[in-house]
């Protein structure tokens, strides 16, 4: 602890200094400073200001990204991670530098912690002290130099004709086959899904507009499956609520209920890896496939990057050499 409270206070002055002195001379100071210290014994003050300090930072980061539209899972998770990293540290969110990231990042790799989730760490910690540096309420931003961190990227498969069909036989009911119907059709998000009423859908331009991701409001479409299988729904409900879904204890289903019914349509199924995503994944397939061009992909999913779009897309290699073939 001694040693690190000197540190930071090397810091803290060098900063102070840095626009005042060349490389080599603040170099001098820092050694100076390092061994006039040595003699002094220091220790952080863990004091109460410390703690309101960082509550009040990451406070108005979290305002502001609500703001900006960011969706209450996105900043629950960052809220999650940001706490890992100051309990691990005991610094206040001000005081972090990179080797405390890097010491965090090496403790949590030696609890078996995968080099996938630590870049999403890493992504997070860049956004709030990204955030933190540019409205000027740190010194200095600690992500900065702080490198990418590699993992090897796994081929993530959409549904098969064959897997769609197996899900569809073994819905438990009605309802639920008309959720599997709708996620194939839309890829719309299960919060968005969740937000939906029965009066949004237009079946008439088998159609309905979706708020997605930032409140930007989006068209999604519907097949005649799905119409068909909704309708069925509908006619075959008893209760008085608006949602397009509803639960079978509660008037609106949410998207822990549909992980819910999507993980035991899973088991009963067979199908592995049933989740909300991999519809999204499987539309945005079926479509490229089809010939629609990636910026209508783009559109339907509600993404803003085109590079975002074609991580949900997987390419049958059969289709890559065919295409190939047409200019040879």
């Amino acid at each position: 602890m001694s040693l690190e409270a000197k540190k930071d206070f090397i810091d803290e002055v060098s900063v102070k200094l840095e626009d005042d002195l060349t490389v080599s001379k603040m170099r001098r100071v820092q050694e100076s400073m390092a061994d006039v210290l040595s003699g002094y014994s220091m220790e952080h003050e863990q004091s109460e200001a410390n703690a309101l300090q960082s509550k009040e930072l990451l406070k108005k980061f979290f305002q502001a990204k609500n703001t900006e539209g960011r969706s209450p899972g996105t900043l629950k998770r960052y809220g999650y991670i940001m706490d890992k990293l100051l309990m691990h540290t005991k610094v206040p969110v001000g005081k972090i530098t990179i080797d405390h990231i890097r010491a965090f990042f090496e403790y949590e790799k030696g609890r078996g912690v995968s080099e996938r989730t630590l870049e999403g760490y890493r992504n997070t910690f860049s956004s709030v002290y990204g955030w933190l540096y540019k409205e000027e309420m740190i010194n200095r931003n600690p992500c900065a130099n702080l490198a990418p961190v590699k993992y090897q990227k796994k081929i993530l498969y959409p549904f098969s004709q064959t897997d769609i069909e197996v899900l569809k036989e073994n819905c438990e009911d009605i309802r639920d086959k008309a959720i599997v119907c709708f996620l194939l059709a839309t890829g719309a998000r299960i919060s968005e899904v969740c937000a939906l009423n029965r009066d949004d859908i237009d079946f008439q331009k088998m159609e309905c507009k979706v708020v997605g991701k930032g409140n930007k409001e989006r068209t999604v479409y519907i097949d005649t499956v799905a119409a068909m299988v909704l309708r069925r729904y509908f006619e075959q409900r008893k209760d008085n609520s608006p949602a397009l879904f509803a639960g079978l204890a509660t008037d609106r289903m949410t998207p822990q209920g549909i992980r819910v019914m999507l993980k035991r349509l899973e088991v009963k199924s067979g199908v592995s890896n049933v989740h909300p995503h991999r519809f999204r994944r499987t539309l945005a397939t079926k479509l490229i496939n089809h010939g629609m061009p990636i910026q209508n992909v783009k559109t339907i999913l509600g993404h803003d990057k085109i590079d975002t779009t074609m991580q949900y897309v997987y390419i049958e290699q059969s289709n890559v050499q065919e295409s190939y073939r047409r200019f040879f």
